[in-house]
């Protein structure tokens, strides 16, 4: 029997994430795993008057990993021409995580994956722009739901219960977390083995209310490029591009890292702060505030939006929130507050042990 909130999975990227429009090209790519999605968000589509262009793979990736382990490097770089044509010309961009197998690229060097990275950024460019709408997302998979150390309908209800919300209640109320925020100039992240501090002043944020990534969950900003001072302890593990990385502590000072390690993965972390002159800049300061994810499930697009948490971007910036910096890295990484954290705007606490005060 099909599962229902499929169907309503697939409703919402339509109409609230993407409100595809008639005419529209969009294209999806994703894994064979993620048919029954796939099919639904097609009908819909279709219902609507638009293209669905799929881009099915083994991975998520633009990138195949198999070829990008033996072919050229100067190939590897980049994406062949007919990518390149699809993403200049799609309306709208749907990329669906589906994974069989959570350790995509972890057969790739360090050379190699940040090659692979660069070639993305095209792939990605006129999303982090913002220069057409878009959405990722995911369908659940046995390996994301080991991964997170559940079984498949333990994740699959954390997923449709983090994203089948009321987005306008939520919206509403991080509309007004934002507003306090754009009115301050200095945020102050304080907990274990982390002190730093950075600007926003004369930012803007945005409110991700579910219309981008799904789930939504967060408000997030473009900090001042030169303006991260201190030392932040990011407690909740993650990856990067298959490989497991932990314990990342980074040390900023005007802006850019002078100091990283890492418990695990420590080699990957310092190969990806050399990508470009970029990735030793934070691109992102976000929020968590999504009330339906309570634990960490080792997947960024869930960590990043658990209320109680902040993350920060290595690397690209969002033009649209003011920030300037470049780079073929967007890297979040997740900073639990909800035991001895608390957030300070130009001195004054607005959140403590993960509970607003404002």
């Amino acid at each position: 029997m099909a599962d229902p909130r499929v169907e309503a999975y697939a409703r919402l990227l339509v109409e609230r994430c993407l409100d595809v429009q008639a005419g529209m090209q969009v294209l999806i790519r994703t894994t064979p795993l993620a048919r029954p999605l796939v099919d639904a968000l097609s009908r819909l589509i279709a219902r609507r008057g638009a293209y669905v262009v799929p881009r099915i793979d083994f991975t998520m990736w633009p990138t195949n990993a198999a070829w990008a382990a033996e072919a050229p490097l100067e190939l590897v770089g980049e994406l062949p021409p007919i990518d390149k044509h699809a993403c200049d010309a799609m309306d709208a961009r749907m990329t669906i995580d589906a994974p069989e197998n959570t350790a995509w690229g972890a057969e790739l060097d360090s050379e190699r994956r940040a090659l692979t990275k660069k070639a993305e950024h095209y792939f990605f460019r006129r999303t982090i722009s913002m220069q057409i709408p878009w959405v990722s997302c995911q369908f659940p998979t046995r390996s994301l739901a080991q991964e997170a150390g559940m079984t498949l309908e333990q994740y699959e209800d954390l997923l449709y219960g983090a994203c089948l919300l009321d987005w306008e209640a939520e919206g509403a109320k991080m509309n007004g977390y934002r507003d306090r925020f754009d009115a301050a100039d200095e945020v102050r992240i304080v907990g274990p083995d982390t002190d730093l501090r950075l600007s926003v002043a004369g930012r803007q944020g945005e409110v991700d209310d579910g219309r981008v990534n799904m789930p939504g969950g967060e408000f997030f900003y473009s900090p001042v490029e030169d303006s991260a001072e201190g030392t932040i302890l990011f407690d909740v593990p993650t990856h990067y591009q298959g490989v497991p990385v932990s314990g990342v502590r980074l040390t900023f000072r005007a802006g850019r890292v002078v100091e990283a390690s890492a418990t695990e993965g420590e080699e990957t972390l310092l190969a990806v702060l050399e990508t470009d002159e970029g990735a030793r800049s934070l691109g992102e300061l976000g929020i968590g505030c999504n009330p339906g994810i309570t634990r960490p499930a080792r997947s960024t697009l869930f960590d990043e939006k658990i209320a109680g948490t902040v993350h920060l971007a290595l690397g690209a910036s969002y033009p649209s929130t003011g920030g300037t910096n470049e780079s073929a890295v967007h890297w979040d990484l997740v900073k639990d507050l909800r035991v001895g954290g608390r957030i300070e705007l130009d001195g004054a606490v607005v959140q403590e042990n993960g509970v607003w005060t404002i």
